[in-house]
This record gives C-alpha cells, sequence and structure tokens, in this order.
C-alpha cells in the first residue's frame, strides 16, 4: 500500500504535543510520528519545561517497567520521551524525536540526540515533502515554530489529517506571504538562528515582528 508523509506545523509547543499524544492514542506507531521544535522557542519557558519534564516522566515510567535506557532513547515508551537536543544548520537548537530526526544522521534517535545535523529542508523533501513548502516549514522552525511530520498508508490518511487539523495549523500559503513581504524567498541553511527584529514593519502572526530577509547577509 502506497505510503505519505503528512506534515502539520504549529506556533506553540504545546499545540504539537498534543497532536503527538492524539496520534499516538489513535493508534498510530510513534515509530511514524515525528516532532520538531525550535529550542528555546517552543512557545515560551513553559512549554520548554513541559517537554523536558515529560521526557524525564516518560523516562521514570519506562525504567520502573524495566525499560532499558536505549529503550527510552529511542522512543520505546513513546515519541515524547524520545525527545532530545540537536542543532541544524539555518535553524539552530531544536528539541527533536522520531524517525525523521534519525535521517540526519541515519542513525535511530537515541544516537542522533546532541548529534550535528544536515539540513532540514533537505530533510523534508527527502521525506516526500514538497519543495516550496519545506522551505516554509524550515523557516517556521527557524522562526520558533514547531513541525510534526507522519508517515501514513492511505488507509491511515485521513484518520492522521483529521488529527493533525485538530489544532490550528500554520496554513503554509498564509505563512509564506506573511514571509515574502518582510523581503524573503527562501529558507537559508547558512543563516544565523531568529531572533526577532524591532526596526521592521512587517507583522506576522500574534503581532511577532518579522526579521529582514533570511537569504540575505
Amino acid at each position: 500500500m502506497a505510503q505519505r508523509t503528512i506534515t502539520r506545523a504549529y506556533d506553540s509547543y504545546a499545540d504539537a504535543r498534543s497532536v503527538v499524544t492524539a496520534l499516538e492514542d489513535a493508534g498510530i506507531p510513534h515509530s511514524d510520528i515525528s516532532l520538531i521544535g525550535n529550542e528555546g522557542k517552543t512557545g515560551g519557558t513553559t512549554d520548554h519545561t513541559l517537554a523536558h519534564e515529560e521526557k524525564a516522566e516518560d523516562a521514570e515510567q519506562g525504567a520502573g517497567t524495566g525499560a532499558s535506557i536505549g529503550t527510552i532513547l529511542g522512543g520505546g515508551v513513546g515519541l515524547l520521551a524520545g525527545i532530545g537536543s540537536l542543532a541544524i544548520p539555518g535553524v539552530g537548537p531544536v528539541i527533536a524525536a522520531g524517525w525523521l530526526v534519525a535521517t540526519l544522521t541515519g542513525a535511530g534517535v537515541g544516537a542522533a540526540v546532541g548529534g550535528g545535523a544536515g539540513g532540514l529542508v533537505g530533510m523534508l523533501t527527502g521525506a516526500g515533502v514538497p519543495h516550496e513548502d519545506a522551505h516554509v516549514y524550515a523557516e517556521t522552525v527557524r522562526r520558533g515554530g514547531n513541525l510534526v511530520t507522519v508517515r501514513a498508508d492511505d488507509s491511515q490518511a485521513a484518520l492522521v489529517e483529521s488529527v493533525l487539523d485538530r489544532h490550528t495549523a500554520i496554513d503554509t500559503t498564509t505563512r509564506r506571504g506573511e514571509y515574502q513581504a518582510g523581503g524573503w524567498t527562501k529558507h537559508d541553511e547558512a543563516a544565523e538562528p531568529w531572533t526577532p527584529s524591532t526596526t521592521t514593519s512587517t507583522t506576522g502572526v500574534s503581532g511577532t515582528t518579522l526579521p529582514p530577509r533570511a537569504d540575505v547577509p
């Protein structure tokens, strides 16, 4: 049966986290789910703290049932138990877990945690995400957003999409227009991690001021 990659981006890490939990509750294997969020910009300190608290809580539960450290890091007790930190060129530090993250190093999630990584655009397009959308998704993570990416066959696709859309996902067309209004053309994997600019006049979602073009030094 044909398999497809379904991706949504969320401004809030809490929304992305809730979606991951809902996907697992709906019977989607955590081995088919991936989460990437901009570390330090995942909706604020509270969301970031939640990620690490949940990781510690799940790890403790896993250890209590005899799970090995390797199983915990690899996501054996659920995707969110495998959350770890790594750096992506053009994005900066992220918290991430899942199959898509493993493609960064060709290793399991546990081995990828804390390691270096390749470009996010290439990773997404290699997984089947359309090129234009991949640039928007990568730039969204760079600017503080979060990605949930799911591998699903045709029989699961409708269920996966319904779960992903339970929370307000970013509309890539709208977000692309907002970025372009500030002079952006594409995600630049040589760019520095993003910080909000107070000198530009273009305003994005929730009143966030967008920076100058990411692809121009």
